[in-house]
């Protein structure tokens, strides 16, 4: 399977742990808790088969940095969290990063 789409999967996978994770309150509730860690397996599980093509470098900033980015974006439309002009810079700077490692071969 293409490495880019297990990726992809293994980055929506991410989010949706943490999305599980915020809504455990601390572990608290079993549904939220199953769902953080079935999306968890099944995110490094993806990551695993997307590292079979793709450079550790390049997969780990484009899972991570994407990942913050999505999981920002979740929080300020679920959980009402803050966006400053501060927050939203680092994270364009995060992502410029992610894109410079990938454009640099």
């Amino acid at each position: 399977m293409n490495g880019w789409l297990m990726l992809a999967v293994a980055i929506g996978l991410e989010v949706t742990g943490t999305i599980g994770m915020k809504l455990s309150e601390g572990l608290t509730r079993p549904g939220p808790t199953m769902l953080m860690v079935l999306s968890y397996l099944g995110c490094f599980a993806a990551l695993s088969i997307a590292l079979k093509t793709l450079e550790l470098s390049v997969a780990y900033a484009v899972w991570s940095g994407l990942g913050l980015a999505l999981v920002t974006l979740v929080g300020v439309a679920m959980f009402q969290e803050s966006l400053s002009l501060w927050k939203t810079g680092s994270i364009l700077l995060i992502i410029l990063g992610v894109i410079g490692l990938k454009c640099h071969r």
